[in-house]
């Protein structure tokens, strides 16, 4: 069995690599190439744990993932994936999940920006600066000439840290900038991405200010997590979503379709864009918004792909069991 560090995982694929196999995990889900069951959550007070298996080509995954909202030394969201060979069961590898995590959710909301953010987009903002947010930036530059980078967190003190992570994964000559509130940020950029675990919406409440806009909602995966405001479902033609899953799982879907914000017909599945089913929608009077919860076929459609450009290139530890 192949042992994948958080070294290892960054000297075998690229972002751009990543977002590819987020884009074939796309095109398994449309065709239903694939077994996941629902996710099993353990909640222990705020945090918890994820056990999140599946099966699809050669190989079967299974990520076992802690969301401990409260760490602060540590990456909120951590964990581990087993690869096993399909076959025969085997183990073929163990690779380190919490950076695998950052980087397939990172590609998640690159793939949603490569198919519908504006050619022109040239700015992207972030409210909620952890892990997470750092390899959505890192993802929006991978496919957008992105000039402008704008931050917003409510704890100010956790910035210059995560700006120092940020210039180690972006262009040197992009503008690094605070938002003095959600609105500027908002104001701002042309892509807005929240990465928060937020139970009440973080999205200023504000009509007209998000038309022409890509938002991308990465935070909300539980049904009390909501971050998107109620301005923006009623002023968007459809919410595509990573998976159909989520429409059991996020609040800002519940949360909407209880109060009739949202139709169920509005509700588009993102694998559909991908494969080229449908087309998106662009107006400069809408929004265009996407909202992902995350799946396991995802994590094993991208650890798989690590495991594969690792062997090629000869990296990683071998052990015996």
């Amino acid at each position: 069995m192949m042992i994948l560090s958080e070294n290892d995982i960054n000297q075998a694929a690229s972002m751009n690599d990543i977002i590819q196999a987020i884009e074939e995990a796309y095109v398994l889900y449309e065709d239903n190439l694939f077994q996941m069951p629902l996710r099993s959550h353990v909640q222990d007070s705020d945090n918890v744990l994820l056990l999140m298996p599946c099966v699809a080509k050669n190989a079967v995954g299974t990520k076992l993932v802690s969301v401990n909202p409260s760490n602060i030394k540590q990456p909120v969201t951590q964990g581990i994936i087993v690869l096993n060979d399909r076959t025969t069961g085997t183990p073929k590898a163990l690779l380190n999940g919490t950076l695998l995590t950052g980087l397939k959710t990172g590609a998640v909301g690159g793939a949603a920006i490569k198919y519908l953010a504006t050619p022109e987009a040239k700015s992207v903002g972030l409210i909620g600066t952890g892990y997470q947010g750092l390899y959505q930036i890192a993802a929006a530059c991978s496919v957008r000439d992105i000039k402008e980078i704008n931050l917003f967190n409510r704890t100010s003190s956790k910035l210059p840290n995560f700006i120092e992570s940020l210039k180690k994964l972006v262009p040197s000559d992009i503008t690094i900038q605070v938002a003095s509130s959600r609105l500027e940020l908002v104001k701002g950029s042309d892509i807005i991405i929240t990465s928060t675990s937020s139970n009440s919406p973080v999205l200023p409440n504000v009509e007209t200010i998000f038309n022409g806009k890509l938002i991308i909602g990465i935070g909300s995966y539980l049904p009390h997590m909501r971050e998107y405001s109620e301005t923006i479902y009623k002023n968007l033609d459809y919410l595509y979503v990573d998976t159909l899953d989520a429409i059991k799982e996020s609040g800002d879907i519940i949360q909407p379709l209880q109060n009739n914000w949202l139709e169920p017909s509005q509700i588009v599945a993102f694998s559909k864009i991908v494969t080229g089913k449908v087309s998106p929608v662009y107006s400069s009077d809408r929004p265009t918004v996407f909202k992902s919860t995350g799946m396991a076929l995802f994590d094993l459609i991208v650890a798989d792909a690590i495991y594969q450009k690792a062997l090629a290139k000869g990296i990683g530890q071998e052990i015996y069991l």
